[in-house]
């Protein structure tokens, strides 16, 4: 009964299903059967075997089964047979790799620490996981430039430090694994070269474009300096692709013109790098567009925008460099489009021609030319611009001169000095400057008294305003000083300086009968001593030669070595320019920064009585800061005052002369309680407040 209740069969007649059920639970019989399949039919016998083993091995469940039946009812339930897994081949399962399933959904650090250590591995970097940290890093920058912050792709960035810790991944630890990847340990070795290039390409075009996305997207210079330097040690794989490299070219010159200080530096790093990997592709137009970035930014020049323009003109110097041959057409183009704008002008007296001559771009364009020719001096490839460089800027200076142009003219002068300097060819250059003490009247008196001298660095026209005051021939003597003893001293050691000099030196003679200004004269008397000091040491030299002035090597070695053993006006022109430099940096930081706290002097406070005693008999009130103006008598009182009266004229010297005195100690008393006061301030001061 049991048994009927435990495997309930649909109705049947008993007598012709009793033996056919018997003989299909049977195991023997269909082990029998299995081994008749054997012999009859191999091959289908091989496919079970490979393919199936559950059907040959039916007798192992099967026993299972049957010695259920035969045992007591208590161990039924235990005893029950339970299925295996299905095992089943898919026909994918050929063409997939393990390695090559990537872990879909949610980021966690648990997975980056594992990237980050796979990354490190010093045996060797597979490609799936180099791949898998891309992707990685294409969901982060998907989180960063989605509307709502979610990432839609294979992987999902979620929460900031996951996203901190993936960025910070790649740019630490995916370029020294991409290089030993390829196997690039030795350097200058290209990577398209490398055998496994081809595997990692698509995937580096892809990683790169997000690099070049996250950057436009940083406003943080901290941030920017990091991805920076990440994408210099990147360049190299940047300058692979064309397309990639010329949007890369254009970010940075972004960043080289318009950034902070250290952005400018390392964006030139980069295109330096970028083109110097990719030179006879990319350096045609990357200079062109460096020139036409540099004019663009040097429009406006103050005393904050010079550095940069400063340093771009030194950077283009250094991109002009890479190859002359190149350079040479470009700086061919641009200097004759700098003569066209000055033909222009002269032929066409009109304001918008000159305009086109007389602004800073102009300017800054011949400065950048100058320092170009003077630091490719030592080759021949550039060196025929020299001439008609020198041209256009003589003539530029002659274009309009004015008074109102001596600054324009002191810049114009100063370049063709560092060109002359530099490239060691001589330059008329003494005549424009010696031109202004011989036109313009020093004697005739200011309209206008200005605090301090003008300053020329940064302005290349004065005002009608400007000519009237006193500090605009102050700043003219102190140019034209600072000029004239710069190129004096560097032709000093030349066998020709006595000649070259000796019309300026009588010209500044002539200026110094005319001019009545003892601070002037006395500025070029010692300017001339000096100059006619060197001249005599130049002749005494010059006395001693014993070959031919048409010997150019000769001459050119007895320069030398005059130049090697000093001359006095060389001398005195160093020491000079090592006092100006510190004056300049003075003005620069206004004197505070590199003072620091000047030293106070502690006096000893009065006793009551002394102080009784050094009062003066009238209580009136004294004049601690006398000045010329009137108003200003108010404005510094004794605290002991009560009277609301404001304090008398001094009228006679006499009072002054009675009052004298005792005012130096009441100073002395007010001081002290200054002096306290900023004590107590300095001591609650902390840097760490800042």
């Amino acid at each position: 009964m049991k048994k009927k209740m435990k495997k309930p069969q649909a109705p049947a007649a008993p007598e012709d299903s009793g033996s056919d059920s018997e003989e299909e639970l049977n195991p023997e019989a269909h082990k029998e059967s299995l081994k008749k399949l054997k012999s009859t039919d191999p091959d289908f016998y091989n496919f079970l075997e490979e393919n199936d083993e559950n059907l040959l091995n039916f007798d192992v469940d099967s026993e299972d089964d049957v010695s259920d039946k035969g045992e007591d009812d208590g161990d039924d339930d235990e005893k029950v047979h339970k299925p295996g897994p299905l095992r089943g081949d898919s026909d994918e399962s050929d063409f997939e790799d393990e390695d090559a399933k990537p872990v879909q959904g949610k980021i966690t650090l648990k997975m980056v620490a594992q990237w980050q250590a796979e990354l490190q591995s010093e045996v060797k970097v597979k490609l799936t996981t180099l791949t898998t940290v891309i992707k990685a890093f294409n969901a982060a920058m998907l989180r960063a430039t989605s509307e709502d912050g979610a990432s839609e792709g294979e992987y999902k960035v979620e929460g900031s430090s996951v996203f901190n810790a993936v960025i910070q991944m790649c740019v630490l630890y995916l370029p020294g694994a991409i290089r030993k990847y390829l196997g690039m340990e030795q350097s200058g070795k290209d990577p398209q070269k490398c055998k496994h290039f081809i595997k990692i390409k698509t995937h580096l075009i892809s990683y790169l474009g997000d690099l070049l996305k996250l950057l436009g997207g940083v406003t943080s210079e901290n941030i920017l300096t990091v991805l920076l330097k990440h994408l210099h040690q990147m360049a190299i794989y940047v300058a692979c692709f064309i397309r990639i490299a010329k949007q890369a070219l254009k970010k940075l010159l972004n960043f080289w013109s318009t950034g902070e200080e250290t952005v400018r530096v390392l964006a030139f790093l980069c295109i330096l790098r970028i083109t110097r990997n990719q030179q006879a592709t990319l350096l045609d137009s990357v200079l062109k567009a460096m020139y036409m970035t540099y004019v663009k930014n040097c429009k406006f020049v103050s005393p904050s925008t010079w550095p940069g323009i400063n340093f771009m003109r030194r950077s283009l110097v250094e991109m002009f460099s890479l190859d002359l041959n190149v350079s040479y057409q470009h700086v061919f183009l641009y200097i004759r489009q700098l003569a066209i704008h000055l033909r222009n002008a002269i032929v066409v007296q009109k304001i918008e021609n000159r305009q086109a001559v007389y602004n800073w771009q102009f300017v800054n364009s011949l400065h950048l030319w100058a320092d170009l020719l003077g630091a490719t001096s030592n080759k021949p490839q550039l060196q025929p611009l020299i001439y008609p460089l020198v041209m256009i800027t003589t003539n530029t200076i002659k274009l309009v001169p004015t008074h109102q142009y001596y600054p324009l003219r002191f810049h114009c002068v100063e370049i063709l000095i560092n060109l002359s300097k530099e490239s060691n060819t001589f330059m008329p250059i003494l005549p424009f400057l010696v031109e202004v003490l011989t036109t313009f009247d020093f004697n005739k008196k200011h309209k206008k008294v200005s605090m301090k001298p003008l300053d020329f660095s940064c302005i290349l026209r004065l005002a009608k305003s400007q000519l009237m005051e006193n500090g605009f021939k102050d700043s003219v003597i102190e140019r034209l000083y600072g000029l004239l003893l710069e190129y004096t001293a560097n032709e000093s050691h030349t066998i020709a300086f006595p000649d070259i000099t000796l019309l300026a030196v009588i010209q500044i003679k002539q200026f110094l009968k005319s001019c009545s200004v003892s601070n002037y004269t006395k500025k070029m008397r010692q300017l001339v001593d000096k100059i006619e000091e060197n001249s005599k040491f130049i002749e005494r030299e010059r006395a001693k030669i014993s070959f031919a002035l048409t010997d150019e090597k000769m001459l050119a070695a007895w320069e030398t070595s005059i130049k090697t053993k000093g001359t006095p006006l060389q001398t005195f022109f160093e020491n000079w320019s090592k006092i100006n430099k510190i004056q300049k940096r003075k003005k620069i930081t206004k004197n505070d920064e590199i003072a620091g706290e000047l030293p106070k002097i502690k006096r000893a406070k009065l006793s009551d009585d002394a102080a009784q005693n050094a009062q003066p008999e009238d209580k009136g009130p004294v004049e601690l800061f006398p000045s010329d103006d009137e108003g200003e008598d108010d404005h510094f009182k004794l605290e002991d005052d009560d009277d609301d009266t404001p304090a008398p004229k001094a009228k006679s010297v006499k009072k002054k002369k009675e009052k004298k005195k005792p005012a130096k100690k009441k100073a002395m008393e007010v001081d002290d309680d200054i002096a306290d006061d900023k004590e107590d301030i300095v001591q609650e001061f902390s840097v760490s407040d800042w």
